[in-house]
């Protein structure tokens, strides 16, 4: 049985391959932007018409101001003593992508949840793509759950399909 056959990878299709290095730069620089805490002057990589697509519970934000004031100031109230850990990065042409994980300190409110003090990882990918050595889109998947599940919440209620993960089966034995 054959499934559907849509047409794939229509934003990567027409990537400038001799634009890797640049699109390289302009990542490295901006997550030591990230980790030095920056805000104000963030605009140095991200372009003012950038948009940022997060997951359920992050939201999206259009444009630069947006995502400084929607993203940036309410995540570092959250947690701070942030540190911001690529664990593996690709780069093709204009686009950037990488996964990893954030620590910091749970030291301000967070999803309804009052700060615990409680050093967290905060689980993460991105994917970039850079226009003229500015971050035009990002498009984002944080690890909410992961998070919230340190501070003691489950945001399934029991229902997160980890039940059936073989490790949980030999717990219930």
């Amino acid at each position: 049985m054959a499934g559907a056959r849509p047409e794939q990878a229509t934003l990567t299709r027409d990537t400038d391959l001799s634009k890797t290095d640049d699109t390289r730069k302009v990542i490295e620089n901006m997550v030591d932007g990230l980790n030095d805490h920056r805000i104000s002057d963030i605009g140095e990589f991200f372009s003012q018409s950038f948009r940022w697509m997060g997951n359920q519970g992050c939201g999206t934000k259009n444009g630069l101001q947006e995502f400084q004031d929607n993203w940036q100031k309410p995540f570092q109230a959250a947690f701070s003593d942030k540190v911001c850990i690529d664990e593996a990065r690709l780069y093709m042409g204009e686009w950037a992508a990488a996964f990893g994980k954030q620590e910091a300190i749970h030291s301000g409110e967070f999803m309804g949840i009052k700060p615990t003090g409680n050093k967290i990882e905060i689980r993460y990918m991105d994917f970039w793509k850079v226009v003229d050595g500015k971050i035009e889109d990002n498009y984002v998947m944080v690890d909410f759950p992961h998070v919230m599940s340190q501070l003691g919440v489950d945001a399934f209620e029991g229902h997160g399909w980890e039940k059936f993960d073989k490790k949980n089966r030999l717990q219930s034995l």
